[in-house]
């Protein structure tokens, strides 16, 4: 089976990159920016044509929350016009596509875990393309999966525990969110899902699932555990959202149901035993 991979230099793409050898029978294509514009509908429809593929797994985004706010028209290219291509060609050349969304489609107003069947309700520009690009895949899409995640990390790139790692060897102490409740989602668990879905029979239509790791925690919780586990000395203390304003606003609460998901595939680790894999993963690198 062969494996279309877009945004492959971004954490989830590495992540599956990462997992390839344990995948002898598909192969992959990697693209990036540079070898395929996905917005650009006319260079993509010629791509896919001579690929021949069997799947496309859209790790593209612009995840620049805060900056999506003045940079609108490219958020919603990237964000929802280039899947709605994805989209309308993977009916075109019948391959099954895998997109990858976000807990940013909530309101974030919930307190218990959102399933997928809850009602959405975007707030910023982030969030209503991540929407947009929802939509478009079951309006355009005869044979797709969307996988929704959230607080994405790895060894890979920039991410919060890396940033934390940094500054934590640079400060005496941290102030950090702590009125914003999630879960934290170690891209490695999240690429082996998608290999295990494509790995499975496929059933033609338009499936949701969500995918984080298991548990609950606040940013700042999140923080102190990637102190603890680096052994980094440093105070961590709890603050409100109103005491660190950002351009676009955030989900109060986005923690995401994973019962359909551990029902009709594998249970998930919790989000604490992937992050200590992570950090021995970051030290290995290092």
């Amino acid at each position: 089976m062969k494996v279309l991979l877009t945004g492959s230099k971004g954490q989830l793409g590495l992540s599956i990159k990462n997992l390839e050898s344990s995948y002898p029978h598909l192969s992959f294509i990697y693209t990036d920016i540079e070898e395929l514009d996905i917005t650009y509908k006319p260079e993509l429809d010629k791509f896919i044509a001579q690929s021949k593929i069997d799947f496309l797994v859209n790790c593209a985004a612009y995840t620049a929350v805060d900056k999506a706010e003045v940079e609108k028209k490219k958020a919603a290219l990237i964000n929802a016009t280039a899947v709605k291509h994805l989209a309308e060609l993977s009916s075109k050349y019948n391959y099954k596509l895998i997109h990858i969304s976000t807990d940013y489609v909530f309101s974030g107003t919930h307190f218990r875990p959102y399933i997928e069947t809850d009602p959405t309700g975007p707030n910023g520009v982030y969030a209503e393309t991540k929407k947009k690009a929802e939509d478009y895949v079951y309006k355009h899409s005869k044979n797709a999966l969307i996988l929704r995640t959230s607080w994405l990390y790895s060894e890979y790139g920039n991410n919060f525990v890396k940033t934390i790692q940094r500054l934590g060897l640079e400060r005496e102490k941290l102030n950090i969110v702590a009125d914003q409740v999630g879960t934290p989602t170690y891209a490695g668990d999240l690429a082996k899902a998608i290999l295990y879905i494509i790995n499975k029979p496929n059933q033609d239509g338009v499936e949701i699932y969500h995918f984080s790791n298991e548990g609950i925690a606040s940013w700042y919780d999140f923080a102190r555990e990637i102190l603890e586990i680096s052994k980094i000395s440093c105070e961590v203390f709890p603050i409100k959202t109103e005491d660190y304003p950002l351009p676009a606003p955030r989900p109060f609460y986005s923690v995401l149901s994973k019962e359909k998901f551990t029902r009709k595939f594998y249970p998930i680790p919790h989000w604490k035993t992937s992050l200590r894999d992570c950090l021995q993963n970051i030290k290995k690198i290092n």
